[in-house]
Formats: C-alpha cells, structure tokens, sequence
C-alpha cells in the first residue's frame, strides 16, 4: 500500500473527538526532568515517603487477603470511613450506601461524573486558569467548554462576568478548590454566589477538593454540599492522593445525592470496575487519622511555600501567593523570553529545574505565555537543591 493511502487509512481510525488531544504537559515536563536530572517541581507528587501508618495498613490488607474486587462503587467499610470524616470534619451527613462512588483517583471521578450528568452540546463552564484535564474531559463528553477568567494577581473572577456566561443550556460549572494552578481558595460567599447561579439557571456544580486540607494563612475550606441549595445540585470530588501523600494509589470518590450517584455508579462501573481493594482498606485508617495530622500537613506545606516564595522572588521571578494547594504561578516576564515553553525549556538546560509552562493552563496559550507553574510538595533538600540550580537564571 502506497505511503499516502496508508496514511489515509490510519487517519480513518482516530476519533475527532480526540484529533486535538496533546501529552499532558505535565506529565511531558517530568519526562524531560528526568532526560536531564532535573529537580523536579513540575509534577504534584511528594518525593518524600507516605506515612508509614498507612503503608502498614496497605500491607496488612493485602496480606489478609483484600485482593480480589470489593464491590463496584467501593469497599463498604471505606465508603463508611468517608463518611465519617465528612461528618466529622464538616457535620455533613452523607449516605455510605446511597451516595459515595468510590473511584480510580479524583481524576476519574471528574470524567465519570462528567459523563454521567452531560449530553452532547451541553455547556460546562470552567475557571481560567484551569487543571488541564479538564480540557480533554469535557471534549470526551461533547460538552461545550465555557471559559470565566481568574485574574492575577489574586486570581478572583468578576462576578457579572460569570454570570453572563450562564445560559439555558449549561449543565454544570466546575470549581477547583483550593485550586490547581493558581493555589486560590474559593469563599464560601464566593460559593454561595455560585450556588444561586446553579439553583437559577438548574445547572450542577461539580468540586475538585483534592487540597482540602492544604491551607495558608487562615484560609478555611467549604465543600460545596455545605452551601446551602446545593445538597442536591452538588458533586464533590475528592482522593487521598494529595492530603496522604499516596498520589500512586489512585484513590478517590464522588460524593453526589442518590439519584446522581445512581448515574455516576454505572459510568464507573465501565469505566474501571472499581478501585484497588488493599488501598481502600488502608483508605479507612487514613481517614481515622486525627486532626493533629491535617494541622501539621498544612503547617508544613507553608514552610515549604513560603522557602520557594523566597527562593522565586531573590532570583528574579514574580511569583503570586498561593493560599491553598503546593502550587506557585510566577510571572517571568523579567527573564526576556518571547514565550513560557522556552524559558521552561531553557531553565531546565541551563539550571537543571523543571516547571510547566503556563500556557497548558490557558484555553488560549498567549494568555499564560508569561507564566509558569512550581510545585513544592517535595524534601526541604529538594527545595533548596532547586534554591541553588535558580541562581544561575538570575535575571
């Protein structure tokens, strides 16, 4: 077969849905760090161990023999673990049986739910700058995606704005919070504002609140079942991944009203059949952990927020504060380079640290060409490791 009919054929076999994909840029950055023995601040994982309370418990299900499916929607003793915590924590009553998923991380519980609630040509509105899977999951559910501004340098939207982006066929806003990339803690009245939208217009409201417990500076953390309207409207997502430094163990649930969580069950059903049985076992003595735990996670990470703020401002970046989340956004407009990929590309040559361009972030990549992303969740002597490589970039 000649080369061009080859290429014809193989052309046939992708789907237009995902003609536009790319790599996750994230994920590209960590390849590249590990190409050039980079420090790595691109990608949100800890280079430090997981507790050992919970690797004890992961080996201790496994070798009481947890290793064969749980049941599809999660281990009931886990779903009632997750429970408990949200009762605890927050005084939300949540039905283990009726209204908990238990998932393959926070990332498949956005898809699943996501297909579960949207129909082709139904709008989802999403804040900008934004995770960027969020891209690629409203394009495999043939949703439209709606886009409302966060505005540095405090990243808050205007609220008119986000009203006028409402309409009669929007199915669904997604919040992050506290949010990737910008580390942004939404208000609750910021939520309520929210929450009126969504009871107006009948549209749901879909969180991220995998940094729920990751907080600076006095920041507190509303989960969106809280407000009130929303108990019916509202889609938690959450995981261990980020609050137990386990983002391996992929981990997660949906928390939804029985009638969305009947939906969003069938679509996890097909997607993944369930979660890891080992790891939703020892899920349930992470979720027992005290509030000690949460206090001295939060206590660290701004440590380590505050040394890379420092670190960032000395040798030339502008970095905007993060309250929540292990995040830094930095402006590098002082560097003098024409675009973010670039200086991405070029401080991870010539310093030996990786970051990600901020453009991923950007629907329109011209609006973050001047941005770029560092996480902190790593040892003290990778930070300072990082703190040494930089100086050589002073701009």
């Amino acid at each position: 077969m000649a080369a061009t009919a080859l290429s014809e054929t193989r052309e046939r076999f992708r789907s237009r849905r995902t003609a536009h994909f790319t790599e996750s840029v994230i994920r590209e950055m960590t390849r590249h760090a590990l190409n050039h023995n980079a420090v790595n601040l691109a990608q949100g994982f800890p280079d430090f161990p997981a507790p050992s309370v919970l690797k004890d418990a992961a080996v201790a299900a496994i070798n009481a023999e947890f290793n064969q499916y749980p049941i599809t929607w999660g281990a009931k003793p886990f779903r009632e673990a997750i429970a408990a915590k949200y009762a605890r924590t927050y005084g939300l009553s949540i039905d283990p049986e009726r209204e908990i998923t238990v998932c393959c991380g926070a990332t498949e519980g956005m898809i699943a739910s996501l297909l579960a609630v949207t129909n082709p040509g139904d709008e989802v509105i999403v804040f900008e700058p934004y995770y960027e899977n969020y891209g690629p999951d409203t394009e495999l559910c043939s949703a439209t995606r709606r886009i409302v501004p966060l505005r540095a340098p405090d990243w808050t939207f205007d609220p008119d704005e986000l009203r006028k982006t409402f309409t009669s066929r929007t199915k669904a806003v997604i919040v992050t919070s506290p949010n990737n990339p910008t580390g942004r803690v939404f208000t609750r009245q910021e939520l309520e504002y929210i929450a009126g939208l969504c009871q107006e217009f009948d549209a749901l409201c879909i969180t991220d609140e995998i940094y729920e417990h990751i907080l600076y500076d006095g920041a507190t953390h509303t989960p969106i079942l809280a407000i009130p309207g929303m108990r019916q409207r509202g889609i938690l997502v959450n995981s261990m991944s980020k609050t137990y430094s386990v983002t391996g163990w992929r981990v997660g649930w949906v928390l939804a009203a029985p009638d969305l969580t009947d939906t969003i069950r069938k679509v996890h059903d097909f997607l993944t059949v369930g979660a890891a049985h080992p790891m939703q076992i020892a899920g349930v003595t992470a979720l027992g952990l005290p509030d000690s735990y949460y206090h001295k996670l939060a206590a660290d990470y701004q440590q380590r927020r505050d040394h890379l703020l420092g670190v960032l401002e000395e040798t030339g970046f502008r970095p905007f504060r993060p309250y929540g989340a292990y995040y830094i956004m930095a402006d590098i407009s002082n560097f003098g380079f024409q675009d973010d990929t670039a200086f991405a590309m070029h401080m991870l040559e010539k310093a030996g640290v990786a970051a990600v361009p901020g453009s991923s972030f950007f629907s329109n990549p011209n609006d973050g060409n001047q941005i770029i992303r560092f996480c902190f969740c790593k040892k003290p002597e990778t930070l300072e490791a990082a703190r040494q490589r930089l100086h050589l970039l002073k701009a």
